[in-house]
């Protein structure tokens, strides 16, 4: 993960799938990785999981998100098993080391989640205010440090596909690994709150 050293905000755009958009059949997620700047930085992929769970689950399926160095070594991986409300991944780096665990609370009027460190100890917390459903803050101790936004993809991709496209801006003094962790949230933001 020693490409996120240097960076201070991704773009990870979700690949269109032709089978998906012709056949109305969910199939796996792939995505791309890049900077700002539009240099691709790492790939990413659903593996595993059963074509069965993929239709009828929709956004409540298990899943495991592999990121991939272009060259092909495993960088990340978010793994979450199945959880009907209080939705919960874990965030593992390639050596299967835990970065941290994100997990859904309880809220009538936003989206909220905790980010824990690899300790178990609450680090961040991510909240979507009612009014910005495309935004979610990342806070630490209630400050607003950074950002996770799903950006408009365009009319063709929005009505026939899944597809999302999302930034994430990191605080200035995050680590690799802290950075690594937010770079994995984003997979499960995009499967609770975008996938149709």
């Amino acid at each position: 993960m020693e490409r996120l050293a240097n960076v201070d905000a991704l773009v990870i755009g979700q690949k269109k799938e032709w089978a998906e958009i012709f056949t109305g059949f969910e199939t796996k997620n792939r995505y791309v990785v890049m900077d700002t700047e539009g240099n691709e930085l790492y790939a990413a992929a659903e593996v595993g999981g059963s074509w069965l769970g993929r239709q009828f689950l929709k956004s409540m399926r298990p899943f495991t998100v592999s990121v991939r160095t272009l060259d092909g070594a495993e960088a990340l991986s978010v793994r979450r098993s199945f959880r009907f409300y209080f939705h919960k991944a874990d965030v593992t780096d390639g050596n299967g080391q835990l970065l941290g665990t994100i997990e859904k609370r309880f809220s009538v009027f936003r989206r909220l989640y905790t980010v824990y460190d690899a300790a178990g100890v609450e680090a961040f917390q991510l909240v979507g205010p009612f009014f910005h459903p495309w935004t979610f803050e990342i806070h630490e101790q209630g400050i607003p440090i950074g950002k996770i936004t799903k950006k408009w993809s365009g009319l063709g991709k929005e009505v026939f596909t899944d597809a999302d496209n999302f930034g994430v801006a990191f605080a200035p003094d995050w680590d690799v690994q802290t950075k690594a962790l937010f770079l994995g949230i984003v997979f499960l933001i995009d499967f609770v709150h975008f996938e149709q």
